[in-house]
Formats: C-alpha cells, sequence, structure tokens
C-alpha cells in the first residue's frame, strides 16, 4: 500500500459516542425519536447535508439555512471537554510508516478541532479532506477519489481504516483496500457486509496495513 487513507470521526478520535448522544436530542426536539443504534445504522459516516435531508425528509418541509445554530454549541461542548483519541490509535499512528491523510465528512473545520483536541493535527496538518470538498458524501467513493487524487496514489495502492458501513460502502466503491474498526458503535457485521476486513484492536492495525 503506498497511502493509509484514516477516516475521523470513530478512527482516529473517540467521537461517535458523543456525536450520537446529541443526534438523538437533536432529532428529539424535532419529535423524531430513534434509538442510538437506529442512528447508527441511519447516519453514523455520513455528512450534515444528509442529516439534514433525512430530517427534512422526516418533517416533509424545508429548513432553514441556520436550522443547525441552536444545536452547535451541543456538539461543541461536548467535543471540547470530552473528546480523547480512540484507544491505542496513537501508538498505531507511530508504526505506520506508510504515508497517511484523513477523509472524513465532517468539515474541515470539525475534523482539524477533533485532531486538535486529540492531539493528532500535526500528523495530519494539510493533508486533511473532507466532504465539504466534493459533490457527493459517502457511501459515494467521491471522497476517497479525491483524497488519492490529491496524495498522486491510485485508488487500487491505497488503503482505507472506516468504522462505518457508510465508509466502507464508499472505499470499496472507489476501489480500495478497507479494513473496518469494530471497537466502536458499529457491529462488526455490517463492516463484514459491506466488504471490509474487520479488526476490533488498533495495536492490529499497523500489521493489518502491511497486509
Amino acid at each position: 500500500m503506498d497511502l493509509v487513507i484514516f477516516d475521523c470521526d470513530g478512527v482516529l478520535v473517540d467521537s461517535e459516542r458523543l456525536s450520537v448522544g446529541i443526534d438523538r436530542r437533536v432529532l428529539a426536539e424535532f419529535g423524531w425519536l430513534l434509538t442510538e443504534q437506529q442512528i447508527v445504522h441511519r447516519f453514523v459516516g455520513r455528512s450534515a447535508g444528509a442529516f439534514r435531508q433525512e430530517l427534512e425528509r422526516f418533517l416533509g418541509r424545508r429548513l432553514p439555512d441556520d436550522w443547525e445554530q441552536p444545536f452547535q454549541p451541543w456538539y461543541r461542548d461536548a467535543f471540547e471537554q470530552e473528546l480523547v483519541a480512540v484507544p491505542g490509535i496513537i501508538a498505531a499512528l507511530d508504526a505506520v510508516t506508510e504515508p497517511m491523510c484523513v477523509a472524513s465528512s465532517g468539515s474541515h473545520e470539525k475534523i482539524r478541532r477533533s485532531l486538535r483536541v486529540t492531539g493528532m493535527l500535526n500528523r495530519f496538518d494539510g493533508r486533511i479532506f473532507s466532504a465539504d470538498d466534493v459533490a457527493l458524501g459517502k457511501p459515494a467513493p467521491d471522497l476517497f477519489l479525491h483524497a488519492a487524487e490529491q496524495m498522486g496514489v491510485s485508488p487500487d495502492a491505497c488503503v482505507v481504516v472506516e468504522d462505518s458501513r457508510f465508509g466502507v460502502r464508499a472505499a470499496r466503491a472507489a476501489g480500495m483496500r478497507v479494513l473496518g474498526f469494530a471497537g466502536g458503535l458499529t457491529p462488526a457485521r455490517w463492516l463484514r457486509e459491506e466488504g471490509a476486513e474487520v479488526f476490533e484492536d488498533m495495536s492490529d492495525l499497523p500489521d493489518l496495513i502491511r497486509g
């Protein structure tokens, strides 16, 4: 492999439990009551735009452009106060010798904030790609193909580290090998069904990358 492409949320930073809990609160404000697993299945790995589209479909109406404004402090405060790196990821990154980048469904601001809070920004600065950079977010392959192109690497020489079924689907559609991290909220079987090589301990990652 010539390039390792990391998702951010749930792979580098342990944010999924924080985000899903707040997502439940936000959706409940609009009368949409979903369980944690339902939110994981429907939303984890997708962009904020996809979240909005699903909510508008549920409501049967358009939301104003600033609809998220009252809820942004909920996410920001939780991330600033509680966000930590995924257990074992720092040691795994230290052991990875291949070039690395980040390709995440979050905005550039969100990705950079998460990496800064967890002390990883300097590892990826200048090699961060967001769903905001492409027309279609995950599960479309656009973001991973964009990352590979910007890094000057052929898609078939990339390995993607993902934790969501939408992310795995996107990487597979891009023609990339996918390692599915099942140490978070997404069940291993969901990742396996999408075609990922599943693992649950970040200490295994460097050896898996080398194949």
